[in-house]
């Protein structure tokens, strides 16, 4: 048995089967150099909390799942409670480091957007856009597009540590963004 349709309708789109009810996106990860450096620019940067770090010694990498998380959201302090509820969020950022990687030099991951194309970016819905943008003036971050810049205006492109792309939009700007 499949579910009514939700959301936009277009060819290739069928509706959800009934056995994918409550599949939603946990995680997407991105692979980083050296931990320190990129948690502290999510952490600062972003606000971002680290929920769980998981190390798996005999493979030489860590994990590091981060989240924005509201005054009201209560991370479990028993570290299988924890995990458990780590795997239960949405949008979660995830942050796989390969030991030894912080050790070579400059940039050492594909961001995507170079040929060949592939990975894109992350986004961030900001409540102020022209504030972050204040914000990320403030903490040397590097800028892709801000947002008077190029066709799309309002939306801001900055880089992490390893050369990702982030997307920066404040929501109540992009409801004409599209429209032909």
């Amino acid at each position: 048995m499949k579910d009514t349709p939700q959301g936009e309708q277009h060819p290739g789109v069928e509706a959800a089967p009934a056995a994918t009810r409550g599949f939603r996106l946990n995680h997407s990860m991105l692979r980083v150099k050296d931990p320190q450096v990129s948690l502290a620019f999510y952490s600062r940067v972003f606000g971002m909390s680290v929920l769980r770090r998981l190390d798996f010694e005999e493979m030489q990498f860590s994990l590091y799942f981060l989240a924005n998380l509201d005054a009201q959201d209560e991370v479990p302090k028993d570290v299988a409670a924890r995990t458990t509820w780590t795997f239960q969020q949405r949008g979660l950022l995830e942050f796989t480091h390969n030991w030894g990687t912080e050790e070579q030099e400059g940039r050492i991951y594909h961001d995507g957007n170079a040929e060949p194309q592939g990975f894109g970016h992350i986004c961030f819905a900001v409540p102020d856009l022209h504030a972050a943008v204040a914000w990320f003036d403030e903490n040397d971050v590097e800028f892709i597009k801000r947002p008077e810049q190029g066709k799309m205006k309002d939306v801001v492109f900055v880089k992490d540590p390893d050369g990702y792309w982030i997307e920066v939009v404040q929501p109540d700007l992009m409801s004409q963004v599209g429209k032909g």
